[in-house]
């Protein structure tokens, strides 16, 4: 159920966002008009508003959603639970996160705070929008993700990776059964039952047959070879293969 409702435009005239302070007004407004009492500043909340007996609203106003304001926010709901973000609408080259990306939603509905963004591009005046109310967040558990996660860590041999490398190929449990193939591979063709034999992956066929990285060529059915890409695969994959 929601708290707060979107503001119709107040009658405040639209300008930029160029303080923090800039957004106090229009949100005060748009709080007044749902019958709240606000003042600002009061032990560090940048705006504190009461209506009647309910508990407390704080809302954090930043120029735009930065870790700082998500961390206040977090602060802030040791004292009450209706705690509010309030940022500008981005504009078109507005940098950093928006408060219209779905991670930034889950990341409020996440910790438990309520999302406000206010629009001064129009000519009619502010408009307060709520994209989120502060309620408790349980996130159901992604069964399917959560079982191929447990598979891939079951069936990679090793640790192979450095844990926050970018812009490196991740070596995943399946480049790892591939590289076992081109292991096999690199003193000459084999027919798959050697293949086998020799101890390759229980799906072999299906790895030679899909050729993902470009290093097995059929030779004849049946019997593969590997290509100067899978050469090179071993060679840049050396680490994977030792804790294979």
């Amino acid at each position: 159920m929601r708290t707060l409702t979107s503001g119709e435009p107040s009658t405040l005239s639209s300008a930029t966002i160029l303080r923090e302070s800039d957004l106090y007004a229009p949100v005060k407004a748009f709080l007044e008009e749902q019958g709240f009492d606000v003042k600002a500043e009061i032990h560090g909340c940048d705006l504190v508003a009461v209506r009647g007996g309910e508990p407390p609203l704080i809302v954090e106003l930043k120029k735009r959603f930065t870790l700082e304001l998500v961390l206040q926010g977090v602060d802030r709901l040791g004292l009450t639970d209706m705690v509010y973000l309030a940022v500008p609408q981005p504009g078109r080259k507005a940098s950093g996160a928006s408060p219209y990306d779905s991670d930034v939603r889950k990341l409020c509905r996440r910790i438990g705070v309520g999302l406000l963004v206010v629009d001064t591009a129009r000519a009619e005046g502010h408009r307060v929008e709520v994209l989120l109310d502060p309620v408790p967040y349980a996130p159901r558990k992604d069964r399917k993700r959560t079982a191929r996660l447990l598979s891939e860590h079951a069936r990679r041999q090793g640790d192979p990776n450095r844990g926050g490398s970018n812009r490196v190929p991740i070596v995943t449990a399946y480049r790892q059964d591939a590289l076992r193939c081109a292991r096999l591979l690199k003193d000459g063709p084999m027919t798959l039952k050697a293949m086998r034999v020799a101890g390759a992956p229980k799906d072999v066929a299906a790895i030679l047959q899909r050729n993902v990285y470009g290093w097995f060529v059929r030779v004849v059915k049946g019997t593969y070879a590997l290509t100067e890409d899978g050469v090179r695969g071993i060679d840049s994959f050396a680490h994977a293969l030792v804790a294979n």
